[in-house]
Formats: C-alpha cells, sequence, structure tokens
C-alpha cells in the first residue's frame, strides 16, 4: 500500500496540510538527489570535475537515503497520535 496515498483514512484536519509538506519534502528528496547524480555523471567525464561529481554521487546518495527517512516521520506521527488504525492498514493484505 502507498505511504503518501490522499484518498487515506484521516481524522485530523490538519492531516491534509501535514500530507501536502511530506510530499513536497519528499518530491524535492527525489528530484535534488535524480539532479545530483545526473551531474555527477556529467562531471565524471572531465578530469577536473571528477571530485565534485563524486560529491554530487555523495550528496544524492545522502538525498535517497532521506526518503524512507520521511517516512519513518510520517509513521512516528501517527503513534504518536494513537493513530494505529492507518498504520494497520499498511500491512493488510
Amino acid at each position: 500500500m502507498a505511504l503518501f496515498k490522499l484518498s487515506r483514512h484521516r481524522k485530523y484536519v490538519s492531516d491534509e496540510e501535514y500530507y501536502a509538506w511530506f510530499e513536497l519534502a519528499y518530491t524535492t528528496v527525489d528530484v535534488s538527489a535524480a539532479v545530483l547524480f545526473v551531474a555527477g555523471s556529467i562531471m565524471g567525464f572531465y578530469d577536473d570535475w571528477s571530485t565534485a561529481g563524486t560529491w554530487c554521487f555523495v550528496i544524492g546518495s545522502v538525498c535517497f537515503a532521506l526518503k524512507p527517512t520521511l517516512r519513518i516521520i510520517r509513521e512516528l506521527r501517527y503513534v504518536k497520535d494513537n493513530d494505529y488504525e492507518d498504520l494497520a492498514k499498511r500491512f493488510e493484505p
């Protein structure tokens, strides 16, 4: 089940705003990682830019690591709000 799916049940009015911020952060991280990997790939063709390209790959990798971190933060919010129903729905067949 997709985690960031707007049609999911929500108890609170603030959930839509919270969802929107997480979607924005998730998309920003995703695009940043892609741009950094493309830039790093292009820089790898030139010896003078090799070090900068390597840093682009490292930072892009950190961006990819942020994606599941954002999901965990969102899940922890459900636990904090005692909203176990939404957490349980993720594991239904």
